[in-house]
């Protein structure tokens, strides 16, 4: 069987038997991978610490048999991030990333853009602040959520096509994204300013693989969280188990009150 090769990131692994284990990563070259390797826990020289999360790795394996793992031979340790674990809240954005790129993207299809992204993503987290890291949560969701196909309407009315500004609009990821005041009717859940759609959509303007250098307001930092959170919650299919560390996270990194400089 054909020897495959390609870069990629560990999304996760668990260990299977006395000696084996399974791992779950994305490469640039083939998209999710979910793969079995024999010896991983003993073997220095096939593996050594190259399936540890997070880690991006040069990977070679063959394709899946009918137990649909593929069977991975070697892997190369290129970077194996060791300050994403140095800290709780690090470590919870980075396994959330993860747990949301794999659960958009389990077609196995090969995505580089949506490789590139979970690359910068990751590489962003230990240098960034409580506030940074929370809109690099928000770039890194809204970029899964286009390269997916999923991206809601953030400009116009997702009904009927309206694009007045009135000082807040309805959101509903159901029924498509932004919703005039007719179109949404009174009994809206979700109401908020369309200054904060608007920065959103502004963000997709800029080189997916770009993180740093924006700045967001509380405002936006927690009207786009509840955005991109009804987005995922409609087209994830099951619920995330990282979501709960990252949601205290999230409680303690956005600010209440208004910051006038932000966006």
């Amino acid at each position: 069987m054909k020897l495959l090769r390609s870069e990629a990131i560990v999304l996760r692994r668990i260990d299977y038997g006395e000696a084996d284990r399974i791992v779950t990563l994305y490469a640039r070259d083939a998209g999710l991978i979910k793969g079995f390797a024999a010896h991983a826990r003993g073997s220095r020289r096939r593996f050594g610490a190259a399936l540890e999360p997070f880690a991006r790795i040069t990977l070679h394996w063959q394709s899946a048999r009918g137990d649909g793992l593929a069977r991975l031979r070697e892997a190369e340790l290129q970077d194996l991030r060791p300050d994403l674990r140095a800290e709780l809240d690090t470590l919870s954005l980075a396994a959330y990333g993860c747990e949301v790129l794999e659960a958009l993207f389990a077609d196995g299809e090969p995505h580089a853009d949506v490789f590139d992204v979970l690359e910068a993503y990751l590489a962003a987290l230990p240098a960034g602040t409580a506030q940074e890291r929370a809109a690099f949560k928000l770039l890194f969701e809204l970029r899964l959520l286009r390269a997916a196909g999923y991206l809601p309407h953030l400009l116009h009315c997702a009904e009927c096509g309206e694009t007045a500004t009135p000082s807040q609009v309805a959101f509903s990821a159901e029924r498509g994204g932004r919703l005039c005041p007719s179109c949404a009717g009174s009994d809206f859940r979700l109401r908020l300013s369309p200054l904060t759609l608007g920065t959103l959509a502004r963000c997709l303007n800029v080189a997916a693989d770009r993180f740093t250098g924006f700045r967001f307001g509380p405002l936006t930092l927690s009207e786009g969280a509840a955005v991109l959170g009804d987005a995922l919650r409609v087209h994830l299919p099951h619920a995330l188990r990282s979501q709960a560390f990252v949601d205290r996270f999230l409680e303690n990194a956005t600010p209440r009150q208004y910051d006038k400089n932000g966006l």
